[in-house]
């Protein structure tokens, strides 16, 4: 495939692609923005054009900035693998490994903001244009960009590879844009992976975003945008997916791993669909609804939440207690409907000690509408951790055996909250709310 607006960075006859592609991929903007300086021409003007990433690995010493429309960066291979395991094996294992790092179209993020700088500063890819018409069709596909490094955050951790912590940012969109789409991309190793402001027709879908500090923020406002079908989770200090005062957003049939601070949380974000997912926690909070959060939909969604079970990152959570909530509410309208939310901890792990843990919260707000949710609580055994993070995050999931009920609230409603309806999603005893203010009816007992 040739053209003059399709870009090779192997081919490009400025800088080193492989000591600092961010000083090619800048050039090659460059010569898009001066090649096309017409806005309309024969019913066209400024197509914009494809830049290609072939497989490799792509040191990134500086900042790109992408301020042109219609432009796809395009790799041949998202390359994710597992930074976290391997820094958490003694290193003269690695010579044993088949890959020691992540690989495809991959692109090594080698900038960090330092104090005082913007947090932007350690972005790899920074996008922003001002004036009419937004920025527009900005495009990532199908590569790996790669923090490479966490460092020593202070907090006294053993293994600073584990903080999240390194100022470093995958994506990061400063300014109002439209029908912008992720797909297909690896983010790794980064403190933020994907930031965006302000966000119209947003696309983000089908990707693999992992072991980053936090996965999505949607920041800022935005409308009418789509996060689909990705495999992500965050650490325990940020979050897999947050959105605030945003409208008609749609997170849907995405598969949330654990670690995440909350697996989704939206602050004052309305009129917005979280369905068919699948979400897995080690703490409490895994969807927040904070603020004035109204008409959202929460239905046929799959939560668990569990015990870390991988040796190396035991003591670290989101800090938490089992009072919180797995599910918190606040805000009016709501519907949480024909969920499956499993719950399966040790008696002597939750916090505080001989609390009974809340499922659904409902903090304020009214009129919100939660029904047909199954929740299942169970008690584990106590059982040793893993060191091998596949091993025990897999036996973890499976084992459902020797398993004791949990007494627990399946549904807590606030006096700050009134005019609820809560409709088979707990027994009489395990849902408390004021019926004089609340409509309830509770899941009928076997046998009666």
């Amino acid at each position: 495939m040739t053209g003059k607006n399709y870009y090779d960075v192997t081919e490009w006859g400025v800088g080193n692609p492989y000591e600092d592609v961010g000083e090619v991929l800048n050039s090659i903007i460059a010569d898009i923005k001066k090649r096309q300086t017409e806005t309309d021409v024969r019913g066209g003007g400024k197509p914009g054009a494809v830049i290609y990433l072939p497989p490799g690995d792509y040191h990134l010493r500086t900042q790109v900035v992408i301020d042109i429309s219609y432009l796809k960066i395009l790799g041949s291979g998202h390359g994710f693998v597992s930074s976290s395991i391997r820094y958490n094996l003694p290193e003269r294992e690695w010579a044993d490994l088949h890959e020691v790092w992540p690989g495809g179209s991959r692109v090594l993020v080698e900038l960090s903001s330092q104090d005082g700088e913007p947090e932007a500063a350690g972005a790899a890819f920074y996008v922003e244009r001002d004036g009419n018409p937004r920025i527009s069709s900005v495009e990532f596909e199908n590569f790996c960009i790669d923090g490479l490094h966490f460092v020593d955050d202070g907090s006294g951790m053993m293994n600073p590879e584990n903080t999240y912590t390194n100022g470093k940012t995958g994506i990061y969109i400063a300014s109002a844009q439209d029908s912008f789409r992720l797909t297909g991309m690896g983010l790794v190793y980064l403190e933020h992976a994907v930031t965006i402001y302000h966000a119209d027709a947003l696309s983000i879908h089908d990707n693999f975003i992992a072991e980053c500090g936090s996965c999505v923020e949607l920041r800022g406002w935005g409308q009418a945008s789509k996060i689909t079908d990705n495999l992500m989770g965050a650490g325990y200090k940020g979050y897999s997916i947050f959105a605030e005062n945003f409208g008609g957003l749609l997170i849907a049939s995405n598969n949330i791993f654990p670690r995440g601070m909350s697996s989704v949380h939206f602050v004052n974000v309305a009129r917005s669909s979280v369905t068919g997912n699948r979400f897995h926690s080690f703490y409490p909070g895994m969807l927040v609804l904070e603020g004035s959060c109204s008409e959202n939909l929460v239905a046929s969604n799959h939560f668990l939440r569990d015990e870390e079970p991988w040796a190396p990152m035991l003591g670290y959570d989101n800090g938490l207690d089992d009072r919180y909530g797995l599910l918190r509410i606040s805000g009016n309208h709501n519907s949480v409907l024909a969920n499956h939310i499993s719950e399966t901890v040790r008696r002597q792990a939750i916090r505080p000690s001989g609390a009974r843990p809340v499922i659904i919260h409902v903090v304020s707000g009214t009129g919100n509408y939660i029904s047909n949710n199954h929740i299942v609580a169970t008690a584990e055994e106590p059982k040793e951790a893993s060191d091998s993070c596949y091993a025990a995050q897999v036996d973890a999931l499976t084992a459902t055996g020797r398993l004791a009920a949990l007494d627990v609230t399946a549904v807590l409603v606030e006096k700050e909250s009134a005019q609820n309806t809560v409709l088979d999603s707990g027994s009489e005893d395990q849902v408390i709310l004021d019926r004089t203010c609340n409509a309830f009816r509770a899941v009928p007992a076997v046998g009666r």
